[in-house]
């Protein structure tokens, strides 16, 4: 039997926004499907999160850099979907998953910079074309930047970069999907008090410190922000908007 749930894929859902954005819409009766690249353990966890919050999760295993995969992942997510909610299609993807690098532009290696490059540009352009047959008309999509697209740090280059591209293919998905009913968007958070980067907001005071200092609502972000923000995109009335860039930030150098 086919249900009316509405279903969202997450990528890198297992840990971070990734995972509060399905704890975030199992509250709004949406459920999703989590990938994660390694962590089996944590994405069970994420999965205990989100049914705790009223909502259901399946994980499934997916490295966003590995291109060639993505059809037997798109095979595997259908038959996740017929299994689980008696459906074929889902109605909301977000690419979140996304790797760091914190290093000066004059020390970056290649190496570096295209492992940047595959899971946060060709990972979400590619694996978001694999999945266009499976996103329903009328869908949404929401990806993930960075306040660093629109300020810059120093160490941040080819983080940053990569970002620019992210925001640019949201436009050329908005204005391609439009077609079909579906809004492309993308959220770029500040800075958020997460493992990523090894924890440098989070876990570094003085990190922390200064951060707050340069937000206009004097604090670090935490995952709530972000989660809370995504979750309204998908499930809130917000189908006319696309093509659009949101910083969620706080008002990090304004």
């Amino acid at each position: 039997m086919t249900t009316d749930t509405k279903i969202t894929l997450i990528t890198g859902g297992s840990r971070g926004l990734g995972r509060n954005t399905a704890v975030h819409l199992a509250g709004k009766g949406i459920d999703s499907v989590l990938t994660y690249q390694s962590n089996r353990e944590a994405a069970e966890a994420a999965v205990r999160e989100v049914e705790a919050a009223g909502g259901k999760a399946v994980a499934l295993q997916l490295d966003t850099s590995d291109v060639p995969a993505f059809a037997a992942f798109v095979e595997k997510l259908i038959a996740t979907l017929k299994d689980n909610w008696g459906r074929e299609t889902l109605h909301f993807l977000v690419n979140n998953a996304g790797i760091g690098l914190h290093k000066p532009f004059a020390e970056t290696s290649e190496a570096e910079f295209d492992a940047l490059m595959n899971v946060h540009v060709k990972g979400v352009y590619f694996l978001t074309q694999a999945l266009l047959p499976v996103i329903e008309d009328g869908g949404r999509i929401v990806n993930l930047s960075s306040g660093l697209a629109r300020f810059h740090l120093p160490g941040s280059s080819a983080y940053g970069t990569m970002k620019g591209a992210v925001e640019t293919m949201t436009r050329y998905m908005a204005r391609e999907l439009g077609s079909r009913g579906i809004a492309v968007n993308v959220v770029a958070p500040g800075a958020i008090e997460t493992d990523f980067n090894g924890g440098m907001v989070r876990d570094n005071a003085e990190m922390n410190k200064m951060v707050a200092s340069m937000t206009a609502m004097g604090r670090a972000g935490l995952p709530d922000d972000i989660g809370g923000a995504i979750s309204s995109l998908l499930a809130g009335e917000n189908g006319w908007m696309t093509g659009q860039r949101i910083e969620v930030s706080g008002g990090m150098f304004l």
